[in-house]
């Protein structure tokens, strides 16, 4: 197994892409603390991989607070002795609509969850990271960050600057043996599909899917795939990238 006595957090794990990332790091041989603010779906993803043989712990708790992020740190040393990886995929959207229609505390929670909890993250974790001389940052961004679409302005702008402290972090904690990386999905098959397209109906999803040169959405398992990699050893030399997983949407 490629993840074999390695522990990781994923936060937003209870569905969605956070849910296809934390059984994939779990079937790869990670223990795993699943996060997510909806205790129900998160204990229910937690002891379906302990029923499958693996080894997880659910922590809830709000990422865009230090105390959250803390608590998921503390889960992880305390049920597994040590942390190597963290997941930072909590997110939220506001709906496809325009710019002057979203409300302020629209824009402060996407805000808050989006870029805030990536700083408390850092914050729990680096020192951890620092004291070990290794550990791994994995950002869920997206591909709202590079190419943005209308009627998403603000959920593109917290995504940019997602990529943007991806880097940042790399450059200055790869002297520290700390790897920093971004995986940006394209539209996919979640909860908050329908946020994204102002509605899940044909005609959205063919507009949709008329952008993604190999013509579909994204499923949460193409995200996993490719966090899989970048939490393995085999990603060793690979850090400050943001990874299109997008099927051409970028180019």
């Amino acid at each position: 197994m490629r993840l074999k006595g390695k522990v990781a957090i994923v936060t937003g794990a209870g569905q969605g892409i956070g849910e296809g990332i934390v059984r994939s790091l779990a079937r790869e041989g990670a223990a795993v603390v699943v996060n997510d603010m909806n205790a129900e779906t998160g204990t229910k993803v937690a002891k379906s991989i302990l029923e499958a043989g693996g080894k997880a712990a659910y922590a809830g708790g709000d990422v865009s607070t230090l105390q959250a992020n803390q608590a998921l740190v503390d889960t992880a040393k305390s049920k597994f002795g040590r942390l190597d990886v963290i997941v930072c995929n909590a997110g939220v959207a506001h709906w496809n609509k325009p710019i002057l229609d979203v409300t302020e505390d629209e824009f402060d929670k996407i805000m808050a969850v989006n870029v805030k909890g990536l700083f408390q993250a850092a914050r729990a974790t680096i020192p951890v990271f620092e004291a070990q001389k290794s550990g791994n940052i994995i950002v869920i961004a997206s591909t709202a960050g590079i190419r943005p679409r209308p009627g998403l302005c603000w959920y593109n702008a917290s995504k940019g600057a997602a990529i943007i402290a991806t880097k940042s972090m790399a450059v200055e904690l790869g002297p520290k043996g700390i790897r920093v990386n971004a995986i940006c999905p394209v539209a996919t098959e979640t909860p908050l599909l329908p946020q994204f397209m102002g509605g899940d109906n044909a005609n959205n999803r063919a507009k949709f899917e008329a952008t993604v040169p190999l013509g579909r959405l994204a499923q949460p398992q193409d995200h996993a795939n490719a966090a899989v990699f970048l939490a393995s050893d085999e990603s060793s030399f690979i850090t400050g990238v943001a990874l299109e997983v997008d099927g051409g949407r970028c180019i």
